[in-house]
């Protein structure tokens, strides 16, 4: 298995087990303290971990090798676990909005004991904490799924924060809860967009970045002294399997065995330095 999605199933147990623990650390702490608030917030924590077994099922099948009828492997199935968790945080921010909505037709004010206040810094230091774990992970796989947990995380850091600031802010400011209940959902529905968007076009096929054209064509102006002239690129994502097509220009009069031992190296570098599996196409022009 890629070690990548090694990190993803381990990320996702992570995330399932501290929700797990979350949720039975909130739901006494609101029965202790009478809290209505803190018992329906620790069932929206257990709900979380949805996310985390979309991401372990995501990641072990995305894992699978390749068969005879899906030669590409499987990779893809981490975008689809992808665009589930984006959803999910897209329901996340309708909850987020209905209840925030409540609060201000109703005037209804935060009612926390001591008990209730300390479990919720708890869960906001625990949330934060399992976002930036997340962040990191995704940050060293590039797998959209644990960034799109990690917003999940997140959102739920900032919802504690929240109702703390309601807490702290409610006798002077009645409708602070309620209106930065609405903010957050705002950022909750911006993150799922940018995360959405961006994981169809990678089903959908997207230009190279800049950067990544660059690298290639400095590998390749170290195995070939004259212009290669890379062109016509297009980028084909499976999961953690990148495969990539371009042209390159070669002299017209070359031999044969010469132009593909070049093509060869230009094909090894790639892969041994981006892990990227480059299909290249030779072009030739009279001028050479």
């Amino acid at each position: 298995m890629n070690k990548n999605y090694k990190k993803g199933i381990t990320e996702g147990w992570v995330s399932g087990l501290l929700n797990i623990l979350l949720f039975g650390l909130k739901l006494w702490a609101g029965m202790v303290s009478g809290s209505v608030a803190l018992v329906a917030d620790a069932w929206h924590t257990l709900t979380d971990s949805i996310s985390s077994i979309v991401i372990v099922s995501g990641m072990k099948m995305a894992s699978k090798p390749p068969d005879e009828e899906h030669p590409y492997g499987h990779g893809r199935f981490e975008i689809l676990a992808t665009i589930i968790v984006g959803i999910l945080l897209i329901l996340v921010g309708v909850h987020f909005i209905q209840t925030s909505s409540s609060k201000l037709l109703h005037r209804q004010e935060a009612v926390f004991g001591p008990i209730a206040i300390i479990v919720t810094i708890i869960s906001l230091i625990v949330k934060e904490g399992m976002a930036r774990y997340a962040f990191f992970i995704a940050k060293k796989t590039s797998a959209n799924s644990i960034k799109a947990d990690g917003w999940h995380h997140r959102s739920d850091a900032i919802s504690s924060a929240v109702i703390l600031i309601g807490i702290f802010f409610e006798s002077k400011l009645w409708w602070i809860d309620g209106a930065l209940g609405i903010l957050v959902s705002l950022i909750i529905f911006y993150s799922a967009f940018i995360i959405i968007r961006n994981t169809i076009d990678l089903l959908l096929g997207k230009k190279p970045e800049e950067e990544i054209v660059k690298k290639i064509q400095k590998i390749g102006n170290k195995i070939y002294k004259g212009n290669l002239r890379l062109h016509h690129f297009h980028v084909h994502t499976y999961g953690f399997h990148v495969e990539m097509t371009f042209h390159i220009v070669l002299p017209k009069r070359m031999r044969l065995e010469e132009a593909r031992i070049i093509t060869q190296k230009l094909f090894e570098k790639i892969k041994k330095e981006m892990d990227i599996l480059a299909t290249i196409h030779i072009d030739t022009r009279s001028k050479y």
